[in-house]
C-alpha cells in the first residue's frame, strides 16, 4: 500500500514524532495552519467516531484544496450534532441538504461553479450510512454514473443513529438494533440483506474509490488527499463506531475501528478506475469474536452460550473479505 504508517519511537508521544518528520509527513492535524473545519461546541456524544473521521477529513479535503472546498451534508447525527439552531460548528462553506440528496445538491453546486467558470473550488457531499446505503443511493449512483466532479464521503456507523438506532442498509449480520431485536432463532440482523457500498462504487468504475477508519487517522488523511488530486466521481467510505448504537464504550471507538480491519470484516483497501490498487494487510488476524464481545450488540451470541453456529458465519465473512482481497501480510515488514 502506498501509505507507510509513521512510527514513533517515543511511547505515548505523537507530538515529538511529528517534530522529527519532515513537513510532507506530518499529519494535517499536526499543524498551525490545520482549517479546524469542524470546530468546538458540537453535541456528538463521547467517543464519537463520525465527528473524529469528519474533522480529519474535511481538513485534509481543505489542505488539498487551498481552502477552496465547498460540503453538502445530508441530514443524520452529523449534521444534528453540528448546527443545533441558531449555531453551527463548521467553519467551512456548507449546506444542509435533506436526508437522500447530498450527492444530488453536490452535483449541483458543481454544476453552478462550472457554469461561472470557477474551478478553482472543489465540492464534498457527505452523509452517514443511510443517507448513503439506502435513502441516498439513486441519487449517488446517478453522480457515479454521470462521473460529476464531485468526492462523497460516507461516514458509516452501521445504522441509523440519530432517529433511534434503526437498522440501514449497512447494519452487518446478526447485529441488534430497534428495528432488528434479538430475539427468536435468528436474532438480530438478518444474513445477506445490505448493500456493499464500496463493491459497488468501483461497478460504476469511477476514478478513485477507497475505505478507511478511524483507526488509522494519517491512512484516511492521505486517501482524501489522493481523492482531491482526481476529477470525476470519488467515493471514500469510512468506518466510525457509534458508542451510543454499538453499546461499546467511548473509550473503545479507536480499538473497535482497527479490530474490525484486523478481522477482516472490514477491508481497507483502495481502487482505481474499478480495480484493486493497494490493501492495508492485516499481520495477525484476529478472531471476529474479540471484535463482537465488546459490543452490547452482538450480546445475545454469547448469553448464556455462545452461538457458535451464527459466529462461525460471521467468521466465514472475514475469512472471505481476507482472500478476496489479499489482506494476509505474507512477509513480516
Amino acid at each position: 500500500m502506498p501509505f507507510q504508517p509513521i512510527k514513533f519511537y517515543q511511547t505515548g508521544s505523537f507530538v515529538v514524532g511529528n517534530r522529527l518528520l519532515s513537513e510532507d509527513q506530518r499529519s494535517v492535524q499536526s499543524s498551525e495552519d490545520r482549517t479546524n473545519s469542524l470546530t468546538l461546541g458540537h453535541r456528538a456524544c463521547q467517543g464519537c467516531g463520525e465527528a473524529l473521521g469528519a474533522r480529519y477529513a474535511l481538513d485534509a479535503a481543505m489542505r488539498a484544496s487551498g481552502n477552496q472546498i465547498v460540503v453538502a451534508n445530508a441530514t443524520g447525527c452529523l449534521e444534528v450534532f453540528t448546527t443545533p439552531f441558531p449555531e453551527t460548528s463548521w467553519q467551512i462553506p456548507w449546506i444542509h441538504s435533506l436526508f437522500g440528496n447530498s450527492a444530488a445538491v453536490g452535483t449541483g453546486i458543481a454544476a453552478a461553479l462550472r457554469a461561472k467558470g470557477r474551478h478553482d473550488i472543489r465540492v464534498v457531499a457527505q452523509a452517514g450510512d443511510g443517507g448513503t446505503v439506502d435513502i441516498g443511493f439513486g441519487p449517488l449512483s446517478g453522480m457515479f454514473e454521470r462521473n460529476d466532479d464531485v468526492l462523497f464521503i460516507c461516514y458509516d456507523n452501521e445504522a441509523y443513529m440519530n432517529t433511534g438506532v434503526q437498522r440501514s442498509g449497512a447494519t452487518p449480520p446478526a447485529a441488534r438494533t430497534a428495528t432488528t431485536d434479538a430475539v427468536g432463532p435468528h436474532p438480530g440482523e438478518d444474513f445477506g440483506k445490505g448493500k456493499n457500498l464500496p463493491l459497488i462504487a468501483m461497478a460504476h468504475e469511477i476514478p478513485y474509490v477507497a475505505t478507511a477508519t478511524v483507526a488509522e487517522l494519517r491512512d484516511l488523511e492521505y486517501k482524501v488527499e489522493k481523492a482531491m488530486s482526481f476529477h470525476g466521481a470519488r467515493y471514500i467510505h469510512v468506518l466510525v463506531p457509534c458508542p451510543l448504537g454499538w453499546g461499546s464504550a467511548p473509550s473503545d471507538t479507536i480499538r473497535l475501528s482497527r479490530m474490525a480491519k484486523e478481522t477482516g470484516l472490514f477491508p481497507v483497501f483502495e481502487a482505481e478506475g474499478g480495480d484493486v490498487i493497494s490493501v492495508s494487510k492485516i499481520r495477525h488476524p484476529l478472531p471476529v469474536e474479540e471484535y463482537l464481545r465488546p459490543q452490547r450488540r452482538y450480546q445475545h451470541l454469547f448469553r448464556p452460550q455462545p452461538n457458535t453456529e451464527t459466529i462461525g458465519r460471521i467468521q466465514a465473512i472475514a475469512d472471505k473479505n481476507i482472500s478476496r482481497f489479499g489482506l494476509l501480510q505474507s512477509e513480516p515488514e
